[in-house]
């Protein structure tokens, strides 16, 4: 082997080794992006869970509020049908 081939060799090599060092850093930072990302869905499922969880009482008396006017609107009509039998 010439001297020039044994450079080249040893320059193909030194830029294996580098590139080999970025792709395991770019693995390393996939993964940790990953990672990442599961706790901050997580973090934000949880926590709207728990908001949902704080919250439940007062859209249940809501809805008991929303039946309650359903109810009296059903009343009213049902007078308004009996004074119109009335007549």
């Amino acid at each position: 082997m010439d001297p020039d081939e044994k450079q080249l060799l040893s320059e193909t090599y030194e830029l294996a080794k580098e590139n080999n060092e970025i792709l395991k850093k770019m693995r390393r930072v996939s993964r940790w992006a990953i990672a990442f990302r599961v706790f901050y869905w997580s973090v934000i499922i949880l926590l709207s869970l728990g908001a949902y969880y704080l919250i439940q009482p007062y859209i249940d008396q809501l809805r008991g509020v929303y039946s309650g006017f359903g109810d009296q609107i059903d009343t009213i009509r049902n007078v308004g049908e009996t004074a119109g039998g009335l007549n």
